[in-house]
């Protein structure tokens, strides 16, 4: 038999982040720097007349990238046209998207370093003249006719600065590194949120989900609509603190913000490899997920807590994953993290080394 589907769930859930997406630059909290130096060549721009140089906003996933383009658009009172790198896999994709721009509009483009070569070759034109060149015809009798764009302003986004090539990074006038919010930035996302939700939220609720939220907004505002939710069917008014350790524990999210995943990975070093170090791949079959999800979406957070160790042979286990675990960890633990004992630790890097007068031993699988 069959069964009815709403469409439009997701609609839904897209209407409500942007509805939480704040709208200029002097209601966005937290990465106070970029905030700064951003406002500075927007207001510059707008007393020139002219649009501002291409900016890139660089960082992990959920910090708002994807907002502060929304914002640089309505700062500047121009359209907005959004794409992103993958959507681009030929320079014909970008060209129609580039001869359609109005002047002075914002081009955004997710996941810049992931557009194909030929496309980013035509960017750097396009970005540097405001020109492209369409070729017509095929073969020897091909004819490049250039096509002369508006002024528009690229907004990159990019997880991953270092896959970027240098022509087109070095093609940016601004550059914004965002950075993991304090918990008491999101304490003021999450206040401001809940009252756009209409959600009764005191602060010892709200500071239960912001120091559980990874330091991130997406997933402190997804938190905050799982806590509404087992607020309303629980029967309470509002989100305090015992609903949201009730519901954070519901939904698998500890104390420190590791998650079902995050818990598996650290489970599996310590209790079936012995704290490591052990292969991505091999782990990623022990926790029953692919090695990419492994490495992209738990691993960050593992290692910048400093529960995990990425080492020449593999990962390991720190002494604070064994104790977050309830676990004892072995007397050896702190020998064997370079897989090797009396591993050396490079100063002032955190990263492994190497004895004196041999090559650095290249990352595992």
């Amino acid at each position: 038999m069959g069964r009815v589907v709403d469409p439009g769930g997701d609609d839904e859930e897209r209407r409500v982040e942007a509805a939480l997406r704040p709208r200029r630059l002097a209601d966005f909290p937290g990465q106070h720097r970029v905030c700064d130096q951003l406002g500075l060549v927007l207001e510059a721009a707008r007393r020139r007349g002219s649009p501002p140089d291409h900016v890139l906003l660089s960082g992990p996933p959920g910090l708002g990238k994807t907002t502060l383009a929304m914002i640089i658009a309505g700062e500047l009172e121009q359209p907005i046209r959004i794409t992103s790198g993958p959507a681009i896999q030929h320079a014909g994709d970008l060209a129609a998207v580039l001869s359609s721009l109005v002047e002075g509009e914002v081009l955004f483009l997710d996941e810049i370093h992931r557009m194909s070569r030929p496309a980013e070759e035509m960017l750097y034109l396009a970005m540097e003249d405001f020109r492209v060149d369409v070729i017509v015809g095929k073969g020897p009798g091909a004819t490049a006719i250039p096509l002369e764009l508006p002024p528009f302003t690229v907004v990159g986004a990019t997880t991953r600065a270092g896959l970027l090539p240098a022509p087109l990074r070095d093609r940016f006038g601004f550059t914004g590194h965002l950075d993991y919010y304090a918990t008491e930035d999101l304490a003021t996302i999450l206040h401001r949120n809940a009252d756009l939700l209409g959600i009764a939220a005191d602060e010892a609720g709200v500071q239960q989900i912001a120091s559980r939220s990874r330091g991130t907004p997406r997933v402190a505002n997804r938190l905050l609509r799982r806590v509404r939710d087992w607020a309303q069917v629980h029967g309470e008014d509002r989100v305090d603190e015992p609903a949201a350790r009730a519901a954070l524990n519901l939904f698998d999210v500890d104390e420190l913000g590791l998650d079902r995943l995050d818990r598996a990975v650290l489970e599996a070093l310590c209790t079936r490899f012995g704290g490591g170090p052990v292969g991505l791949s091999t782990l990623a079959v022990a926790v029953g997920e692919e090695p990419d999800t492994v490495e992209t979406v738990a691993e960050p957070y593992l290692v910048r807590e400093g529960f995990m160790i990425r080492t020449p042979r593999g990962r390991a286990a720190s002494r604070a994953a064994w104790e977050h675990l309830g676990l004892t960890p072995p007397a050896d633990a702190g020998q064997r993290v370079g897989g090797y004992p009396g591993a050396p630790v490079e100063a002032g890097t955190g990263r492994l080394g190497t004895p004196a007068g041999q090559d650095p031993l290249p990352l595992d699988d």
